[in-house]
């Protein structure tokens, strides 16, 4: 058997054509195995029915989904450092595709949740971190579009998935859904992984055209490691709370999980509008200055959700939050290609990715539980909005740390 080899040197250059096309294959990529993410969210109120637990505990196998997702997207993320994308990217379409299909088949919530963790939250990891760590290393001059378009198929699965998944409950019940999902998962990814075997290429040589330096800050790479976990921990447990329970709490207004569901699909089709929005931001102003003005909207967005609970005006205000949140977690990545070594990408990106997943993991877990102790959900709209002052308070350390450097090598 011939080995496979990755050539830098055949491969096409930065910002070919090449790469653009291998940036649609990747959206595409994204946008179907995205599914892993929201899936569940969208049968939450099913599963706490059929199994008979509280609400806290339906969200559980969100957040096994979620820690599969977090570790998965170091482990891959490491892998493509050292092999390439598309091997560890192939093991992980196979592992989303038969998760769905075994979920199908559980018959307690400890069986739904362990399949959800081990097979789909990790099967998902690889069109996450991983996807943008390796579309960074083919853009230089429009690297901020490029990430932030390679995360948006994430929330383009979010807007197409939920919108999709109700009408096909509605005729078949969940269990035919994520049966039906696991095929159409093993049948589309796989074939697309496969078109994704190039090597990346090498980075342009400092100061020939189209090179982009690490930009010099006063931060060790250990600190902005820490600082950038703690900011993207802080922003997703604020980001969770409608994300996670937009569904179950159109539920409890008595509005109907479809109403909720078209809500998730507003607020994340929104947040493409957003993410694709940032990357512009981030090629021209800089990612940290983008990042904190995502994070000062989705806190006030959030703020939004406590007065207005009428269906109308729910509308609005996912529209608003979706707008508003979509670019922040793209601008992590895009900071760690601008200030960490290139050959370094998909460890610390997926390191960073992994904060966010548990950030979201947690968040929409303790969601669950302060509504459980409240009864309603205002408590924990309050909780989200103290996380993100956590997250904006890290994002001004980092731009200010950011700031002295680029006077002092004036």
């Amino acid at each position: 058997m011939t080995p496979i080899v990755s050539s830098q040197a055949n491969s096409p250059g930065i910002d070919s054509a090449y790469a653009w096309t291998r940036l649609g294959i990747s959206m595409l990529l994204s946008t179907i195995g995205g599914v892993g993410m929201w899936a569940v969210v969208v049968v939450l109120p099913a599963v706490q029915a059929e199994f008979g637990v509280d609400r806290a505990a339906a969200s559980v196998p969100y957040t096994a989904t979620m820690v599969g997702f977090a570790a998965g997207n170091v482990l891959v993320g490491r892998a493509i450092d050292r092999m390439g994308y598309w091997i560890p990217a192939l093991i992980a379409a196979i592992a989303l595709g038969a998760g769905f299909l075994l979920a199908s088949l559980t018959t307690s919530i400890l069986q739904f949740t362990l399949v959800q963790g081990l097979l789909i939250g990790v099967g998902t990891s690889a069109i996450f971190g991983p996807l943008i760590a390796d579309i960074s290393h083919w853009f230089s001059r429009r690297r901020g579009v490029a990430v932030t378009a390679a995360a948006s198929g994430n929330y383009l699965a979010g807007a197409i998935w939920p919108f999709v998944m109700p009408m096909l409950m509605k005729e078949e019940g969940w269990r035919f859904t994520y049966a039906a999902i696991g095929v159409v998962c093993l049948a589309t990814m796989v074939p697309l992984v496969l078109m994704l075997r190039r090597g990346a290429p090498r980075e342009a040589a400092p100061g020939s055209p189209g090179s982009r330096p690490v930009r010099p800050i006063s931060l060790s790479p250990a600190a902005l490691q820490v600082l950038l976990v703690v900011a993207g921990f802080g922003c997703c447990m604020a980001m969770s709370m409608p994300q996670v329970h937009i569904v179950a709490y159109c539920m409890d207004l008595g509005y109907g999980v479809a109403h909720g569901a078209d809500m998730l699909s507003i607020m994340l089709a929104a947040g493409v509008v957003s993410r694709l929005a940032s990357g512009f931001l981030a090629d021209r102003f800089g990612a940290v200055k983008t990042l904190l003005i995502g994070s000062v909207l989705q806190c006030l967005s959030l703020l939004f959700y406590i007065p207005f609970d009428g269906l109308a005006s729910l509308y609005v205000v996912s529209l608003v939050f979706g707008l508003s949140q979509g670019g922040i977690v793209p601008c992590y990545a895009i900071i760690v290609r601008d200030y960490m070594p290139a050959k370094e990408a998909g460890q610390r990106v997926g390191i960073v990715m992994m904060a966010t997943i548990f950030g979201m993991a947690v968040g929409g877990w303790m969601s669950g539980w302060i509504y459980d102790l409240t009864g309603s959900y205002a408590a924990a709209f309050l909780n989200g909005i103290a996380w993100n002052l956590v997250n904006l308070a890290a994002i001004l350390l980092l731009m200010w740390k950011a700031q002295r450097s680029a006077v002092a090598m004036a």
